[in-house]
């Protein structure tokens, strides 16, 4: 796990050239995009489930993409259980 010193320096290098809230939060989104491994298997609410792909949603900011047999949903990224899947810093 990483330290909070460490998660800031992440943080700023991935917002350096954004000028606004909207480019930060793309910004990120494309950190997490290149660095996540998908797909992978967490837990949600108790529930197995297949996180897909992670996108950039309006009104809803970064989400996970979670899908458990025919039902889709998308979660956000902050309300995600530990441990974190690799890439996740």
């Amino acid at each position: 796990m990483l330290s909070t010193s460490e998660l800031d320096t992440l943080a700023q290098q991935a917002v350096v050239d954004a000028y606004n809230e909207y480019e930060q939060l793309s910004a990120f989104h494309a950190v997490i995009e290149d660095h996540l491994i998908v797909p992978f298997q967490t837990t949600i609410l108790g529930v197995e489930a297949t996180v897909t792909k992670i996108d950039l949603l309006p009104g809803s900011g970064i989400v996970a993409i979670c899908t458990r047999e025919k039902h889709i949903r998308a979660v956000g990224i902050l309300d995600f259980p530990t441990p974190p899947p690799t890439g996740a810093e």
